[in-house]
């Protein structure tokens, strides 16, 4: 059977500072985030800040609870946010490069392991709740985050760039040294909630979400096993994920239902992206994330043809700027 397609300076916030009670909103309610778009030829560089994109979680503090982007609420050590601002920051949960399965274990767990949130920090990269531009929001986060004075809170350094030559070789150098990539903010940009050339991802490979809507078993060596999944993205798309799975992923596959990341080059003229790996599950994610929501939930499908074989390029990743995959 074929897969079938269907188809976010009014002054340096120090009110911010007084201690936060927990909230009683309820759990699930997605934070209104500013989204990034892609990065293109063309982007008028000197009108951006940039920035490290951290390998971690997305996190939310909406001045009573900290969230992850699909609205599940961390449960945090009570140290971890002692004394954070009653108005919102947004950041990232992040532990270091390269160690993106070690935050996203430490920050899923019900029971928050003391030891291992000491390795976390909140990387502070905005203020939704400031009425100004990107430009004077960075002062304004640079000086909560200072006056909170926490070393597991830092702010995100901002620098700027000029030219798409050096944008690239200073992508290759953040690569090289172990990092996931590049963060463009335009200098005059509000905070809204939504995605626009206004945030811009730039890495060395194109990815995204989408959701597990059946599976296809094994054959060969992989009988008895997953062979690949059949995945849904947020415009109902649909396609098959067979590469980038370890045995133990295959022989414990996500569920349907699962948000998973996959990476990609490019798209196909239907739109389907080109040569798709998964890279790995996002439990960070629900079915309230709207900027992934699947349109349609389709019933659970279990495939029977066997997935094609996929030819060794499929898991090639650029690490230089000579035809480097721009990303959203």
């Amino acid at each position: 059977m074929t897969a079938r397609r269907s188809v976010l300076l009014a002054g340096l916030f120090a009110a911010l500072l007084r201690p936060a009670a927990f909230a009683q909103t309820p759990s699930g309610q997605r934070p209104a985030l500013m989204l990034s778009g892609v990065y293109r030829l063309g982007i008028p560089l000197q009108a951006y800040w940039l920035s490290e994109k951290y390998d971690g979680l997305r996190g939310f503090w909406d001045g009573q609870r900290l969230l992850t982007r699909g609205g599940q609420v961390v449960q945090a050590p009570s140290w971890f946010t002692a004394g954070w601002p009653t108005a919102p920051m947004d950041g990232e949960l992040w532990v270091g490069r390269g160690q993106f399965e070690q935050a996203l274990s430490t920050v899923r767990q019900q029971t928050p392991d003391d030891t291992a949130w000491r390795s976390i920090r909140f990387m502070v990269f905005d203020l939704p709740g400031h009425g100004g531009p990107f430009s004077e929001r960075i002062a304004a986060y640079q000086h909560v985050v200072q006056q909170l004075a926490q070393p597991w809170v830092q702010a995100v350094e901002q620098e700027k760039v000029h030219s798409h030559a050096d944008l690239m070789a200073r992508l290759d150098r953040m690569v090289l040294d172990g990092g996931e990539g590049l963060m463009l903010h335009r200098d005059d940009a509000l905070y809204r909630a939504l995605r626009s050339d206004d945030l811009l991802k730039v890495k060395t490979h194109e990815d995204a979400e989408a959701r597990v809507v059946g599976q296809v078993p094994g054959q060969g060596k992989y009988v008895g096993l997953m062979g690949a999944l059949l995945v849904q993205t947020a415009d109902g798309r649909q396609f098959r994920l067979g590469t980038g799975f370890t045995d133990a992923q295959r022989q414990n596959s996500p569920a349907v239902g699962a948000w998973v990341t996959y990476r990609f080059r490019g798209l196909h003229a239907s739109g389907l992206p080109r040569f798709a790996s998964f890279l790995r599950v996002r439990t960070d994610m629900n079915s309230a994330s709207a900027d992934t929501a699947v349109a349609t939930q389709p019933a659970e499908q279990t495939l029977t043809k066997p997935e094609a074989a996929t030819p060794p390029e499929a898991t090639f990743v650029a690490a230089s700027g000579v035809g480097v995959a721009l990303v959203f």
